[in-house]
Parts: structure tokens; C-alpha cells; sequence
């Protein structure tokens, strides 16, 4: 059965709507959310998936961690790495050497846009991995050792 034989067509103009919200910004980067889609256009939740399902299909928008979607643009590319090589990559790029302090969980979650236990999990694979040290409930996490990059032969 094809997406066109719904006979009101709801979910495709909601699709259709958020289509034109992103062409009208370029700057936006992140739709609204499920509930607010269901709020704005008065439709049930399977109706508002229905059209993000649309916007994913076409290319247009993926999900993003938190429940969130995120605007897929021409030749953007999202780094698709898991979190701890990403959070990795700031000891590099912000030069911190052994035994500096670490960001925080809440700002490396707003730093990469996902939950806060997400980036615990992350965090608790480096310690694991003696890339950092903890220092316990509610202290700074320290650098323990350079991270090593493994070469592909």
C-alpha cells in the first residue's frame, strides 16, 4: 500500500510543512519534536512518525540521540563514531596533558547533544580503557594517558 493511499494524506503534508520550515532556514538544524509536531498540527503520534518517516526516507532528516531529528543537509557530514573516540579526540585537539581536569559529563552532553547517562556510559569506557581517572562522586575527572590511535595496516 503506498503512502498516498491514506485518503486524508495528513502525515505527508505535515512532512511537507517541515520540508518547507527547513528550506525557508538554512540555519536550522534540528526539528521540532514529536510533541510538538503533535501539538502544532493536532495529530496523534503514529501520524507525526508517519511524516518524520517520510522526511527520513527522502533523505531530508535522521534521528538524533535524545528522540530529537536532526536536518540532514547536501554534503554535511555527521560524525558518525561512537561517543567515547569522539570524546576521545578533545584530549587531542584541546592539548590536555596527564593528570588536567576533563569537561564535565553535563557539558560534554551539551557539547554533543545527547543525554547526560549516555555520556557517563562513554566516559566510564575510557576510565576502563586508563584513559581517564576518576576521582569519585562529584570530583573532577583527570587525564590518565595520551589516548593511542590504532594504524590500520
Amino acid at each position: 500500500m503506498s503512502q498516498q493511499a491514506n485518503p486524508r494524506g495528513t502525515f505527508l503534508k505535515i512532512a511537507d510543512s517541515l520540508k518547507r520550515q527547513i528550506e525557508d532556514d538554512p540555519n536550522v538544524a534540528e526539528l521540532p519534536s514529536l510533541a510538538e509536531v503533535m501539538r502544532d498540527h493536532k495529530v496523534s503520534r503514529g501520524v507525526a512518525l508517519r511524516a518524520f518517516g517520510v522526511l527520513r526516507q527522502e533523505g531530508v532528516a535522521e534521528p538524533a540521540p535524545g528522540g530529537r531529528w536532526r536536518v540532514v543537509r547536501a554534503g554535511a557530514r555527521v560524525d558518525q563514531r561512537p561517543l567515547e573516540q569522539r570524546i576521545t579526540d578533545i584530549i587531542t585537539a584541546e592539548e590536555l596533558k596527564v593528570g588536567e581536569a576533563f569537561p564535565s559529563a553535563s557539558a560534554l552532553a551539551e557539547r554533543f547533544g545527547v543525554s547526560r547517562p549516555t555520556v557517563t556510559k562513554a566516559l566510564d569506557k575510557l576510565e576502563s580503557a586508563g584513559v581517564l581517572a576518576s576521582g569519585g562522586q562529584g570530583k573532577v575527572r583527570t587525564v590518565r594517558a595520551a589516548p593511542i590511535r590504532e594504524e590500520r595496516s
